[in-house]
């Protein structure tokens, strides 16, 4: 169609897995051997056939990393492609930006296009911020006085000023990103291709750089392919999605419905395995974190932990207990029982039972997390406790830096607060 800019049809790309076995060494001579009969016909063939061969004797196995891909994007659309780790959203960009060849496919793109991949693409290590800025702009066929007028704006956005004329090479990761993402940004490029390398940046530049490509997109008419797994990021710059599973499109419209998509095909809270307390006739038969929005708890935000028991009989003043345990750490960040809330008497009445514990902020940092239960009885020496009963994540959200940085060195959970001078 006349405004569609990128075109998409039956794209495929193709791998070959060695797995190792306990077999000679393939020679170069031995494949060239067997295969001399059809070097005329394929001699790219004779090559893949050697490399896989020489890595792991005659088992080879086909990966197909994109599987019948299709879709359209239409200029100026800003569009969010999600997927777990693996599902070939990396993959995708990399055949989009001309770094891969495809296997199989159509892909037809209007107009020229800036990518950011990963940290230290398209730069020369050896070449100053300077000297790379032009040469990226070379790259997309800008003329030097087009490069040169922009070269003020991003010069100012990346903040490398200082190290202008230092090389690249002995640039930190964080100076990368911010020269790179400025020189892909600032580029009169049709289309803006980003990476979750922004994920390198402080929080402070992030939300910088979402906002210049929500300029990008909305302001300038260019249309911007974003991959992340920061759902609130994706959301707050993108109106529509492609949601990638296992190399194939798994669903392709409107951003809200595509997140709602994921999180609960892909990072649903984990299965609860109902557990029976004998000593007291209790059976606890389901806990839910956040019941009627199952999936990656978004920080900062109320959280419902929904517990669902059954009890033989009755039981007063029951002490129910929650502990949250960081996964990398193995340290508690959180801790609850309500034995120990003023004017709460939790009491189970004899069959089905529901008891809610309402946080209001889940002030929790980014992570892995995991939540024990706990039981205990008033006047009784009885304490039940199941540790890590259930696995759960913590999503990265973006937040204004006066706030809180994503960083882990911030500690595991954020206090309100304010500084008085």
């Amino acid at each position: 169609m006349s405004n569609s800019i990128i075109k998409v049809e039956e794209l495929g790309k193709r791998y070959y897995i060695g797995h190792e076995k306990q077999q000679s060494y393939t020679a170069m001579r031995d494949v060239i051997a067997t295969n001399v009969k059809s070097v005329g016909k394929n001699l790219k063939r004779l090559f893949q056939n050697y490399a896989a061969s020489s890595v792991s004797g005659d088992v080879i196995e086909e990966f197909w990393a994109l599987k019948d891909i299709n879709f359209e994007i239409k200029q100026g659309e800003a569009v969010g492609i999600i997927g777990r780790n693996g599902a070939g959203k990396s993959t995708l960009l990399k055949v989009l930006s001309r770094i891969t060849e495809p296997t199989k496919g159509r892909i037809e793109i209007n107009g020229r296009l800036a990518s950011l991949l990963e940290v230290g693409t398209g730069f020369h290590p050896e070449l100053s911020g300077r000297e790379n800025i032009f040469l990226n702009g070379a790259i997309l066929g800008m003329s030097r006085s087009e490069t040169k007028r922009k070269f003020d704006e991003i010069v100012d956005f990346s903040g490398v000023e200082k190290f202008l004329d230092t090389p690249v090479k002995r640039y930190s990761s964080g100076m990368y990103v911010r020269l790179a993402f400025a020189v892909a940004a600032h580029l009169e490029s049709e289309i803006l291709i980003v990476d979750e390398v922004l994920a390198v940046g402080d929080s402070e530049f992030q939300n910088k750089c979402l906002g210049k490509m929500g300029d990008v997109a909305k302001g300038e008419g260019r249309t911007v392919l974003f991959v992340s797994h920061n759902m609130l990021a994706i959301k707050q710059l993108c109106k529509s999605g492609i949601y990638l599973k296992n190399g194939s499109v798994e669903m392709i419209g409107g951003i809200d419905s595509m997140i709602e998509n994921y999180s609960k095909k892909e990072n649903k809270v984990y299965e609860f395995k109902q557990i029976e307390i004998k000593d007291i006739g209790v059976i606890v038969n389901n806990i839910q974190l956040n019941a009627e929005k199952k999936g990656v708890i978004i920080p900062f935000q109320p959280l419902e932990i929904e517990i669902e028991i059954f009890s033989k009989n009755e039981i007063d003043k029951i002490g129910l207990e929650i502990i949250i345990t960081h996964v990398d750490t193995n340290g508690i960040v959180f801790a609850t029982n309500s034995k120990t809330r003023k004017n709460i008497d939790i009491k189970l009445n004899r069959g089905k039972n529901k008891i809610t514990c309402l946080i209001n902020s889940f002030n929790l940092c980014s992570g892995n997390y995991t939540l024990g239960f706990g039981v205990d009885l008033p006047f009784v020496l009885f304490y039940y406790y199941e540790k890590d009963l259930m696995d759960f994540v913590v999503d990265e959200i973006i937040v204004p830096p006066s706030l809180l940085p994503t960083s882990s060195s911030y500690g595991r959970v954020y206090l309100e607060h304010e500084w008085i001078n």
